[in-house]
């Protein structure tokens, strides 16, 4: 049996300099570019979304009538809702370092990184006992946890994926392996990748290493986050 799952991240929601954490609905202009995303929807037999509200208007925008799905909320932030990357950078950089560099670290109160991948991969171990193509318009942050559960990757990987807003992410469940695609149908084939796991029950728990990831070098290369003395993004993608 194969199933598959399509992810679209919605817009906002990413830890860069200047942004307030917390749900806040996208601009206009997003508005507009989910708009015309539509024509582009790959069939889906359920559509799902996040809880928030960014979540809600990008299904509405793309014409989706999407179930609101609680496991597909954002990562819990805790005290440092409300406040920009700025501010918490200004008043505790240590914290923020650890929390984008140690996946066990919940300075804010929350939500570790590693808990919140297990949260999602609990989700995902769910959705590969139901046929069909599920589409889901979630956040960046789903995404990355969704992707780091199906290769198979470690949870310091996290903040080192890209997640552009409304690029699809599709997981493929068959045969024992998910396979992973990115970016339109079109070019899903030469950017494909591919992980085995022996035991499909049993890896949500584990932080195995034998997985294919699409993109060069490797988990030890600069980080894509914003640094910890605030001067903005590492310069060298992963």
């Amino acid at each position: 049996m194969t199933i598959r799952l399509t992810f679209l991240s919605a817009s906002g929601g990413e830890p860069t300099p200047g942004t307030r954490f917390g749900d806040f609905s996208p601009t206009e202009r997003e508005l507009d570019e989910a708009r015309a995303a539509r024509a582009d929807l790959p069939s889906h037999t359920r559509a799902v979304r996040a809880p928030s509200l960014r979540c809600r208007r990008t299904a509405e925008a793309l014409g989706l009538a999407a179930a609101s799905e609680p496991a597909l909320r954002d990562l819990g932030l805790g005290a440092w809702r409300g406040r920009t990357v700025d501010e918490i950078v200004a008043t505790d950089p240590h914290a923020f370092t650890a929390w984008l560099t140690d996946p066990d670290a919940a300075p804010h109160g929350g939500e570790s990184v590693r808990r919140f991948c297990r949260r999602t991969a609990n989700w995902l171990d769910a959705v590969a006992d139901e046929p069909g193509h599920v589409l889901a318009v979630t956040e960046p942050a789903v995404v990355r946890a969704a992707l780091v559960h199906a290769l198979a990757a470690p949870a310091r990987a996290f903040w080192r994926l890209d997640v552009p807003p409304l690029s699809p992410v599709s997981l493929t469940w068959q045969r024992g392996h998910w396979d992973v695609s990115t970016g339109s149908a079109a070019f899903e084939a030469a950017r494909r990748c591919t992980v085995i796991h022996r035991n499909p029950r049993r890896h949500a728990a584990q932080e195995a290493v034998h997985a294919l990831v699409p993109a060069t070098g490797n988990w030890t290369d600069p980080l894509r986050y914003p640094r910890g003395d605030g001067a903005g993004y590492a310069s060298t993608r992963p």
